[in-house]
């Protein structure tokens, strides 16, 4: 008799979200290293992962995590888990945004229309200076209000959770 197959009954997309985070927690859970290390390369990771340094947060989640001396599969894991959730992403970007014009008193730019600019105008100093600059600091530094509390958290959740799946199973 063959066995029952079981499926989901999540929508696809939920389905999968599911089976991505289950395959990454079993490796980090089973990473070779200490809680700290990967607990702290997790930090690092959901860090990176928040602010708008997109091309970069990959690169520079495992630089410090090489830097600070922990694991860097771990950061590398986490710093991808907003890849994952990246429908999410542009309300977060939009919140940061908003929360780093209101700590640095400064107006939230007005609409800017794209179709005012030609390709050369992307390559243009004064285009990214008067474009993306001004809107790219107010919302690294709004990132840093949802970053670094995550990674607190994040820190003491994954050591706790390597910490238990490490202790030896009492047989009874």
């Amino acid at each position: 008799m063959a066995d029952p197959v079981y499926e989901s009954r999540l929508p696809g997309p939920l389905a999968r979200l599911k089976r991505w985070l289950v395959a990454h927690h079993m490796t980090l859970m089973t990473i070779a290293d200490t809680p700290h290390s990967v607990a702290l390369g997790s930090a690092i990771g959901i860090f990176f992962g928040f602010t708008p340094l997109y091309p970069l947060k990959t690169l520079l989640s495992i630089a410090v995590a090489w830097v600070c001396r922990c694991n860097k599969i771990a950061a590398a894991i986490l710093v991808t888990l907003h890849d994952v959730v990246i429908w999410a992403m542009p309300a977060i970007y939009f919140a940061e945004y908003h929360l780093g014009c209101w700590s640095l008193h400064r107006p939230v730019a007005r609409r800017v229309r794209f179709r005012q600019f030609g390709l050369h105008d992307y390559l243009d100093w004064h285009v990214f200076s008067r474009v993306v600059w001004p809107t790219f600091w107010p919302a690294f530094v709004g990132s840093l209000f949802l970053a670094i509390p995550s990674a607190i958290i994040v820190y003491f959740l994954m050591r706790m959770l390597v910490s238990r799946a490490r202790v030896p199973q009492k047989i009874v």
